[in-house]
This record gives C-alpha cells, structure tokens and sequence, in this order.
C-alpha cells in the first residue's frame, strides 16, 4: 500500500461555548491522505491564531508531497523522517531535540491520518489497534466556566452541565486580584453541583509559585480533582514546590512539544497527572509515548483538547484517567462518541470511527 495524494482545507469554526480572552473561532486546516489501498485517513492541524492559518497549510502541504508513494503503515518511519526534515536532525535522519510550534503541528497532523488508515487497513477501531484497554472512557465538561464568568453565572452554568450527564467540569481561575475572591469562585461552584460531582481548577499558568501554594493549600477543603497548570510551566522545580505542597494533585503537560519535556516534569516529581497535547506531543504516536512514560512513573495520563480523536489513544493505555470534552473541533465532523453516564462510548467503526462534515467544513471554509 503507498500514499498517493493528499488534500488539505484551512477552516475556521464558530466556538459558541467561548474561549480565552473571548475569542470567536477555532483555526483549523483539515487533511486527508489518499491510498491506491482505498483507505483515507483524516485528521487536522489545529488550535493555531488566525494568524498562522494560511502559514500551516503551506507547511502541511509541503510536508505531505514529501511522504507521496511512501507505504502508510510506517506510522514511526514517515513522522520521523519528517520531523528531522522540517525541524532539524542528523544527515542520517534522527530527530534531534524536539521541533517546537508548526512543525510538530504539522506531523502531529499526519500521524493521527496515517494511524487512521492503518486501523482501517486492519479493519478494527483505532483504539482495539493500539492496545484496546477498554471500550468507553471518563470525560469532564471543559467548554465552559471561563474566567469571564461571573458567580451567578459559575452557579447558573455547573447544575446545567450535571443536567447533560457530566459527572465532571473544569472551571478556571487565575484572574482575581484577590486570593478570597478566586476561592470564592471554588466554594460557588462546588455549592451549585454538590460533593460528588468532580471538579477540576485551570490557572493556565497564572500564578506565582508562591500564590499557587498559598491559594493551594485551602482547595483540599472543596474537594478539587486537580489543579492545572498553576505557574510557568518550564518551571519544573517550582511546579515539584507546588505539588510537595499540596494534597490537591497538580496536572500539567499540555505545553509541552516532543517527549523530553515529560522526563524532565516526571523526574523532578514536578506533577501527579500527565496531560498531554494531541498537537505538541507528536500526534497518537506522541500521546502513547507519553502514556507508558507516565506509567512507568505510576503516575495517570489525560488528555488535552482533540476529545474526538485523543479518546482512542486515552482508551488504550491502562493508565489513561480521563478526557476533556472540549467541543471546538467537534463541529467539523458527522456523528461524534455517544456520552453516556459521565462517560465516553468509542466508536466500533475501523479508524478513528470519524466523517467530516463536508457541509460544515463549505461553511467554515477560511
């Protein structure tokens, strides 16, 4: 089987839940990768600004007339070949350090259309393919309760999510001048959804190692399920502060590119929950690397954005704890897993078990 061709669509989808600093739409570029086999497989480049839309496609497009005629089923072949292409390696091909930013968007993109197409091959769901560890996965409410949010608002949104089946919700704070005001956010939310609802707390880096042990150590009396990314997250030694610290367990991860970024974190004991990157990590090849680095560590693994895809490699893993449903990408495709329980249902279909939407995609075209 050979790689024959490929096409690739820039679209920019509606996020009508909200987002960071109140932006409208999610930048995408779609990518199908065509076999003389039959078998296409699909996937996306995404999460980028408006500003590096046109610049990606470019990338992808260049990336993808360099794997023509090459067999699809060298998933780990063709990704490293590229990332040595497009980020820097040796004259014999390793990769050398981890790409950083398009680059590893770009292959990120075309590992998940080439894991596609060899699920396909096979004739099974992608995650039975990779180690098929169980057939539905745990999923928190992550499109919603924004910073931006006021009180009424954080009490009127959290029952609303319970009402839709989620057992779980990530809300964020970092934005407050004061520490009683953002624990005042923490003590509304758990008061509007109960004690048995999970919640989990985003600082997306806004607070100081300091302020992340002092407004820390008061969230074990709320119950928080986790608290991610309080501080830079280069910073491993006062990420390890911060956990040391607390009993609330930290999850970081989702910055990160590549796979050393992850040793480093899980050496210095700066987390307790591993979150990664669909996009940063190095696509499905790069989040299982990730996994069975976390578990070897004995530690959890979660996912970040890219639900619709990231359930597959979250399900085959056994240490795969739970995935954000974040719905910016999900409107670009037909039929999307089932939520049933607080939980996800994987698709029996071969692959990913996706279709886009071809009217969407008209639609959004950017």
């Amino acid at each position: 089987m050979k790689i024959t061709g490929y096409r690739t669509q820039a679209v920019r989808m509606p996020r009508e839940s909200g987002g960071p600093a109140g932006a409208a739409v999610a930048n995408f570029v779609t990518l199908r990768l065509h076999t003389d086999a039959g078998f296409e497989g699909i996937s996306y480049a995404g999460f980028f600004s408006t500003l590096m839309t046109a610049a990606t496609k470019s990338a992808l497009d260049a990336m993808c007339e360099q794997i023509s005629g090459a067999d699809p089923l060298m998933v780990e072949a063709i990704t490293q070949r590229l990332l040595a292409l497009a980020g820097g390696g040796t004259p014999g091909g390793r990769v050398v350090g981890s790409p950083a930013g398009t680059v590893t968007y770009c292959v990120s993109a075309i590992d998940v259309a080439l894991w596609d197409i060899k699920a396909k091959a096979a004739g099974v769901p992608l995650y039975k393919l990779l180690g098929g560890y169980r057939d539905r996965v745990p999923v928190y409410a992550s499109g919603h309760l924004w910073r931006d949010y006021d009180l009424k608002m954080l009490a009127g949104t959290g029952p609303k999510l319970v009402e839709q089946g989620y057992r779980a919700m990530k809300f964020r704070l970092g934005a407050e001048k004061t520490a009683a005001a953002e624990l005042d956010r923490v003590r509304v939310l758990r008061e509007a959804v109960g004690p048995d609802i999970d919640l989990m707390i985003d600082i997306n880096q806004g607070w100081s190692v300091d302020q992340a042990i002092g407004i820390g150590r008061h969230l074990a009396d709320y119950g928080i399920y986790w608290l991610e990314d309080p501080t830079q997250h280069e910073d491993y030694p006062g990420l390890a502060r911060i956990a040391a610290a607390l009993d609330t367990p930290i999850a970081a991860g989702e910055y990160h590119f590549g796979i050393p970024p992850f040793r480093h974190m899980l050496e210095q004991r700066s987390i307790d929950i591993v979150m990664a990157d669909l996009m940063r990590a190095g696509g499905i090849s790069g989040f299982m690397k990730a996994g069975h680095l976390a578990e070897a560590f004995n530690l959890p693994i979660v996912t970040h954005l890219a639900p619709e895809i990231l359930i597959h490699p979250l399900a085959a893993l056994s240490n795969g704890l739970t995935a954000e449903w974040m719905p910016w990408s999900t409107g670009m495709f037909k039929e999307l897993p089932k939520l049933e329980h607080g939980e996800l249902l994987l698709p029996d279909r071969p692959g990913l078990g996706l279709e886009f939407d071809e009217e969407a995609l008209v639609r959004f075209a950017a």
